[in-house]
């Protein structure tokens, strides 16, 4: 058990039901009334962000929950295998489990995060960076815009990301997996 003086970001909650993970938060004190703690939660088994209101000093129900390396191996009928990178153990997730699946190559390496009591995996996190291919671009014309232009690009994955036209066919990019979006070319 906690207080919500406790909260910081990352913490994980047992709230509404399910396990919740603390994105942001902020401690309020009006000139009237009691003191509360908005809070914006992150889903753990969907990924879905609500915002919440505690007031302050309530009881909140911690969560532990672990980040163990693995290794993506490849995927079949029943899901994303992965190999555990200290254990060399695999387990099986399923797609609903996998958020942006479509950017990770064989042998990535992710974290997947488990609920230590249970010892479930609840997601898989890719890093927040990731070096891709450009397998198939069209031609970009320079010049023939006046702001930042950009054109779809299909990446060795069959991800599909918005690049700016100099992009060409065969180049590394650095891809951002939070948002699908061009961050640099890589040399």
């Amino acid at each position: 058990m906690a207080t919500t003086a406790d909260f910081k970001n990352g913490l994980c909650l047992e709230f509404n039901n399910g396990l919740y993970t603390i994105v942001e938060f902020q401690h309020v004190k009006p000139g009237k009334g009691g003191a509360f703690v908005r809070t914006k939660l992150k889903n753990l088994t969907n990924g879905k962000v609500i915002e919440n209101t505690f007031n302050a000093g309530v009881q909140v129900t911690t969560a532990r929950i672990e980040r163990r390396p693995h290794q993506f191996l490849y995927k079949d009928d029943l899901g994303y295998n992965f190999m555990d990178s200290s254990t060399f153990d695999q387990v099986v997730l399923q797609d609903k489990l996998v958020p942006a699946a479509d950017l990770m190559k064989d042998g990535q390496e992710v974290d997947v995060i488990y609920h230590a009591e249970t010892e479930t995996p609840l997601i898989c996190e890719l890093p927040s960076f990731v070096e891709l291919t450009v397998t198939y671009t069209e031609p970009g014309i320079r010049g023939d815009t006046a702001t930042n232009a950009s054109k779809p690009a299909t990446m060795e994955t069959g991800a599909i990301i918005r690049v700016p036209l100099f992009i060409d066919q065969g180049e590394k990019i650095r891809v951002d997996t939070r948002d699908y979006a061009y961050v640099e070319r890589v040399k």
